[in-house]
C-alpha cells in the first residue's frame, strides 16, 4: 500500500529509506515527483501536470523579484500540505511512497536554507551598509524583470537597453561626482560593493544549483539519492520540534494505510482514478431443491470466499509468467460532491485510527445494500511499471429482495505526467567563428544567470518568514482533496502497452469472483443454473473489454 505502519519500527534516522517497486509502491513515480523539489525553472511548468482529478495554481507575486521557481515552490507547498499542523486530511497516493517525497522535500529545502544563510550574511554585510547602492541595483533588475515578462519581446530589449544605460550612467556619476572626502569615496563604494557582494553570492549560489541538480538527475536516473533531515531525529526531550516532525511523519505513513477512500462522482474514486468498465451478475436466489430452504448466509461470506481466491490470483497452471502479486483489500467507500474541498478521516496517529475492521467493516458489508451511508468494497490492486500505472479492481456485494447482484468495477490511474521526468538543460551560447564564419562553436555557461542570482539574493532575508515571502513573491496553491499520485496523474490510455494492462487484468479477476461466488451459493442450496448461465455471459462479454466512462453514464 504505501510507508510503513506507524508503530512499526520504522527507522527515522536521517535519509529517506528507498521504496521498492512492487505492491507497496514503485521507484519510477516516487523518484519522479521526488526530483521536483530539487528542480529550477519557472514554476508555471507544474500547470501542464493537471489532471482531470485536480487542478493545481499558481498566485502570481506582487513584486516578481521574489516569486520562487519550480523546486521551491513545490518544496514548500508539498511539506506545509503534508506536514503542516492542522492540515487537512489526504488522499492515498497508491503506486507511491509519499512519506519518501515529503523527505526530499524537506531535504531540498534544508539545501536552500543552508544557501540562504549564507545569501544574508552577504545582503547583510554589502547590503545593510551600502544600502542605497543595493536598492538602486535592485530596482534596475526588478524593471528589467517587470518589462521582460511581458509578451512584447521588444519590451525584454528595452529593460536590457535601460539597464546597461544605467550602468554607463552610474560609472560616468562615479567618475564625475562632486562629493569629496568620506561622502565622495561612500558613493563610489555604495555602486561597488553591491557588485563585490554579488560575486560571493554567485559563487554560493551555483555550488547550490549544482548539488540540486545532482540530486535532481540522480532521482531520474534511479539512484539511490538520500534526503538528509537530520532535524527530524530528536536529539534531547526538549526538543519539540524535532518530535512533532517525527510525528508528523508517522502520522503521514499512518494515514497511507487507511482503508477509507472517497467517491467524488464522475472523478471517480480520489487516488484510483475514474471508472473505466463495469460488469454486473444479478439474478434471483432460488432453492436448488424445491420446498427446501437455502441456508441462512451473508454478504460478508461471499466476500471473505472471494478476498481468498483473489490471494491466488498470481498462481498459473503453466510456468509462462502470469499476474503479479496483488494487493487484496476491503475499502470502505465514503461518497462525496465532484467539487468537494476536503474529506474527513477518524482521528489518532496510530494506523488502526485510519482504517474501519472487525465487526464494524462486516456491518457494512452485510447491511449497508441501499440509500444512505457508507458502502464495502473487495479491491484487488496491480501496481505496475515501478509505480507509473495503477489498477484497481473493486467488487461489492448486495442482496436486495431476493436479488444478489456482483458488482466488478475497474479504475486505472497513469502515470505521472511527463513533466517530472524533465531533465535539467545546462545554459549555452553559439559564436561565429571570425575567419571561418561559417562555422560556430558553443560554449556551456554557468549554471545560475546573473538575474537568478539578483531574485536569490533578494529573496534570502524573507525566507525566514516564509508567509510574507509568499504574500509578495506567490506560490504554488495545491488541488484539494489533495493526494501526490492523483494530482498529477495522465490516463494510462495513451501508452499503449499499459492500457492492454488495465484491460488484460479484468478478465481473471472476473472469472476468479464468479468462481468463488458461485462455490458458496451451491454450498447453501441455492440454484446457480441461471448464476451460471450469466456468469458464462459475461466471462465472453470481457474479452472484449474496452475502456469507457461510466462514471458520466454514456458509455
Amino acid at each position: 500500500m504505501g510507508a510503513a505502519v506507524a508503530g512499526d519500527g520504522y527507522d527515522f534516522s536521517p535519509g529517506a529509506q528507498i521504496p521498492v517497486s512492487g505492491g507497496a509502491g514503485g521507484t519510477a513515480a516516487t523518484q519522479a515527483l521526488a526530483s521536483a523539489a530539487y528542480r529550477d525553472g519557472p514554476v508555471d511548468e507544474l500547470l501542464k501536470a493537471n489532471s482531470d482529478w485536480a487542478t493545481s495554481e499558481v498566485k502570481k507575486p506582487l513584486i516578481s523579484l521574489f516569486e520562487p521557481n519550480l523546486g521551491e515552490a513545490f518544496a514548500r507547498a508539498v511539506q506545509t500540505r503534508m506536514l503542516g499542523s492542522g492540515r487537512k486530511p489526504l488522499i492515498q497516493s497508491f503506486g507511491l511512497e509519499p512519506q519518501v517525497i515529503v523527505e526530499h522535500c524537506l531535504a531540498a529545502n534544508r539545501i536552500r536554507k543552508i544557501r540562504d544563510a549564507q545569501l544574508t550574511v552577504i545582503m547583510a554585510v554589502f547590503g545593510l551598509l551600502f544600502l542605497p547602492g543595493v536598492l538602486l541595483w535592485f530596482g534596475a533588475f526588478q524593471l528589467r524583470r517587470s518589462l521582460a515578462g511581458a509578451q512584447n519581446k521588444r519590451a525584454g530589449a528595452l529593460g536590457t537597453t535601460l539597464l546597461v544605460a544605467l550602468a554607463v550612467v552610474i560609472a560616468v556619476a562615479m567618475v564625475k561626482a562632486p562629493l569629496h572626502g568620506f561622502w565622495g569615496l561612500y558613493l563610489r563604494a555604495m555602486v561597488i560593493a553591491p557588485l563585490i557582494g554579488g560575486f560571493w553570492a554567485k559563487t554560493a549560489c551555483e555550488r547550490t544549483a549544482k548539488d540540486l541538480r545532482d540530486r535532481w538527475t540522480g532521482l531520474l536516473d534511479g539512484g539511490a539519492v538520500a534526503a538528509k533531515i537530520p532535524e527530524s531525529v530528536p536529539r534531547d526531550p526538549g526538543e519539540s520540534a524535532a518530535e512533532q516532525l517525527r510525528q508528523s511523519l508517522q502520522k503521514l505513513s499512518a494515514e497511507q494505510q487507511s482503508n477509507i477512500v472517497f467517491y467524488a462522482g464522475p472523478k471517480g474514486i480520489l487516488g484510483m482514478g475514474t471508472r473505466w468498465g463495469s460488469w454486473q451478475l444479478a439474478e434471483d436466489l432460488v432453492p436448488a431443491e424445491p420446498g427446501r430452504d437455502i441456508n441462512p448466509f451473508r454478504s460478508w461470506d461471499i466476500a471473505r470466499a472471494i478476498h481468498d481466491q483473489l490471494k491466488l490470483l498470481e498462481r498459473t497452471p503453466i510456468n509462462t509468467g502470469g499476474l503479479t502479486a496483488p494487493h487484496v483489500e476491503h475499502w470502505v467507500v465514503v461518497p462525496i460532491g465532484e467539487g468537494a474541498s476536503a474529506v474527513s478521516r477518524p482521528g489518532g496517529t496510530d494506523a488502526a485510527s485510519y482504517q474501519i475492521r472487525g465487526a464494524q467493516l462486516q456491518d457494512i458489508c452485510d447491511k449497508q445494500h441501499f440509500g444512505s451511508g457508507d458502502r464495502h468494497y473487495l479491491g484487488v490492486q496491480f501496481v505496475l511499471w515501478d509505480g507509473q500505472l495503477v489498477i484497481n479492481l473493486l467488487i461489492n456485494v448486495t442482496v436486495l429482495h431476493k436479488t444478489l447482484r456482483i458488482e466488478v468495477t475497474g479504475y486505472a490511474l497513469g502515470p505521472t505526467h511527463s513533466v517530472f521526468n524533465g531533465r535539467p538543460k545546462n545554459r549555452t551560447k553559439t559564436f561565429k567563428k571570425g575567419i571561418k564564419f561559417w562555422e560556430t562553436w558553443t560554449r556551456t555557461l554557468p549554471i545560475v544567470e546573473p538575474r537568478e542570482v539578483v531574485r536569490l539574493a533578494a529573496r534570502a532575508p524573507l525566507t525566514w518568514y516564509p508567509p510574507l515571502l509568499e504574500y509578495w513573491g506567490g506560490k504554488l496553491v495545491l488541488p484539494e482533496p489533495f493526494g501526490l499520485r492523483h494530482a498529477w496523474a495522465d490516463k494510462p490510455w495513451r501508452h499503449r502497452f499499459m492500457a492492454d494492462d488495465a484491460l488484460r487484468a479484468a478478465t481473471p479477476v472476473l472469472r476468479v469472483v464468479h468462481e468463488a461466488a458461485l462455490r458458496v451459493l451451491k454450498d447453501n442450496g441455492v440454484d446457480t443454473s441461471k448464476f451460471v448461465s450469466r456468469a458464462g455471459n459475461l466471462s465472453g462479454a470481457v474479452q472484449d473489454a474496452k475502456p469507457g466512462r461510466v462514471d458520466v453514464y454514456d458509455a
